[in-house]
């Protein structure tokens, strides 16, 4: 009864409301239970500090959402200029004055309430919003190149080559998800594929001779050969191993992690982790299927958009939320090599 009133009055897709309800209550208990170690080395052994603040921070993120859900679509064609705007600065800012964590600078704190914020999750939600703006705009003379493709390029151009000197997984997501985006978009194909070419160089660059190049270097190699080039970097993916591998079928139960002692992040990139440990392979899988359900519900609502603007901007939105997930994942399994990239929904975080 409760839910069909929620449901009634918010409207959308019951489904992804599910979902992401769900998966935010879910992460009480798994932000709760992987900051114990953190709590004691910081907080003096207050172990409510973190949960707490959380939860403050879980409920604005459902309030904004709410907000954003109930705005008309077509208000964010008209403010995506803008945004895009702001992030450019941003995104400069942070690489020059930015907090640095672990040789990284992707963070700024914001005055008053003191809380950092990563300036690349902004750029992401504003060259997506912008991409299916101009996309949508542009239909008609859609294959040109002066009119059409290079205003659309430069933005995207821009906006990665700012995010990946410092975070290089995020900048590398967001040019695959903007591409699937233009060909979606009906840009050429021809257009496309130049487009990939230069990025691939573009981030080889970064990664042979940008200001991390060595940390890059060093997470391929280990990920690539059993040699451990970077003790840290294969001490993370160890560890993160022996949680879901000690964690069996069913798990040691809520709280009974030993590995979120030693995991360095063990409540955000690799919180997926803890939860394998905890609660065993059936309920990670579960949590598999969560995701799943929202890319699925999203794709059914795909086929109710009204316009183009709204199709392309929904498409972003899941690429971005089902790429990040699926990263996540394939991170803290030993499929992929270690990133600084957080699960959606579930990892501890301002920008989640």
């Amino acid at each position: 009864m409760a839910l069909n009133y929620i449901f009634k009055n918010a409207k959308g897709d019951r489904y992804i409301w599910l979902v992401v309800i769900f998966l935010s209550l879910f992460s009480l208990l798994a932000v709760y239970s992987s900051t114990g170690t953190l709590a004691y080395k910081k907080q003096d052994g207050n172990t409510e500090y973190y949960i707490f603040k959380h939860i403050t921070l879980m409920i604005a993120g459902l309030f904004l959402m709410y907000w954003a859900h109930k705005l008309d679509y077509r208000y964010y064609s008209k403010i995506a200029q803008i945004l895009l705007f702001v992030s450019f600065p941003l995104l400069a800012y942070t690489i020059l004055m930015g907090d640095k964590i672990n040789q990284a600078a992707r963070w700024i704190t914001i005055p008053i309430i003191d809380q950092s914020f990563q300036t690349s999750d902004l750029a992401k939600l504003a060259i997506i919003m912008y991409l299916a703006r101009e996309l949508s705009r542009r239909q008609e003379n859609i294959k040109d190149l002066k009119t059409s493709f290079l205003p659309i390029i430069g933005a995207v151009v821009l906006t990665i080559a700012l995010i990946a000197p410092a975070n290089f997984s995020t900048a590398l997501m967001l040019f695959l998800t903007c591409c699937l985006i233009m060909l979606i978009g009906r840009i050429s194909a021809k257009h496309i594929l130049t487009t990939l070419v230069a990025g691939a160089v573009i981030l080889s660059l970064v990664v042979l001779i940008g200001p991390r190049k060595e940390t890059y270097k060093s997470r391929i190699k280990t990920f690539l050969s059993n040699e451990t080039v970077d003790k840290d970097k294969s001490f993370q993916s160890d560890q993160s191993k022996i949680a879901i591998a000690t964690g069996g079928l069913f798990g040691k139960g809520p709280g009974n992690s030993s590995q979120k002692n030693y995991l360095p992040h063990p409540y955000s990139d690799f919180i997926f982790s803890i939860v394998g440990e905890e609660l065993g392979l059936w309920f990670t899988l579960g949590v598999v299927v969560v995701f799943a359900v929202m890319v699925v519900a999203g794709l059914v609502h795909l086929r109710r958009a009204p316009n183009l603007f709204r199709f392309l901007l929904v498409t972003g939105c899941l690429l971005l939320i089902g790429l990040q997930a699926i990263i996540n994942l394939g991170v803290v399994t030993g499929l992929f090599p270690t990133k600084g990239m957080s699960l959606p929904f579930i990892s501890a975080g301002l920008s989640n």
